[in-house]
């Protein structure tokens, strides 16, 4: 069975994180994410959805921007935007999360300003990233010789 099918006949599902797109907010093999179905509206900015990549990968980003036919999506910890994520490729939205045994709603204060700040520093946050990797890779590349 699916993420898709599980959901459709649990309502939910409750996964271990794998990967380190969503850092800082969830941590690969210590955190998992809470997902419920979509109860057929669209999706929000700041919207954390699990969609399907084709094939058959399953992908946990944050919507951060809402198009007229489909949507823009980031990953937390990503420098490179989604593009063309339509509504029949999200399978659900996250509702909470588990962190330290301790489950959180998404509806909390603290996630709330985690979000927010999150999404307003994109442009900021990104290009530090990106400057970060290309500093990384010449030094690695100076240090080959």
């Amino acid at each position: 069975m699916n993420f898709k099918e599980y959901i459709e006949k649990n309502g939910s599902l409750t996964y271990t994180n794998v990967g380190v797109s969503m850092m800082p907010l969830l941590r690969q093999g210590k955190d998992m994410f809470i997902v419920s179905k979509r109860n057929g509206q669209r999706c929000n900015v700041g919207d954390v959805v699990l969609y399907r990549r084709p094939p058959d990968k399953y992908v946990l980003h944050r919507v951060i921007e809402v198009r007229e036919n489909d949507y823009v999506i980031l990953g937390d910890n990503c420098v490179k935007k989604e593009y063309g994520i339509k509504d029949e490729d999200i399978i659900a939205v996250m509702t909470g999360y588990v962190r330290n045994g301790r489950e959180h709603n998404v509806l909390e204060k603290g996630y709330r300003l985690y979000s927010f700040l999150w999404l307003h520093t994109i442009p900021f946050r990104t290009g530090m990233k990106k400057i970060s990797l290309k500093l990384k890779r010449m030094v690695k590349k100076l240090s080959k010789r």
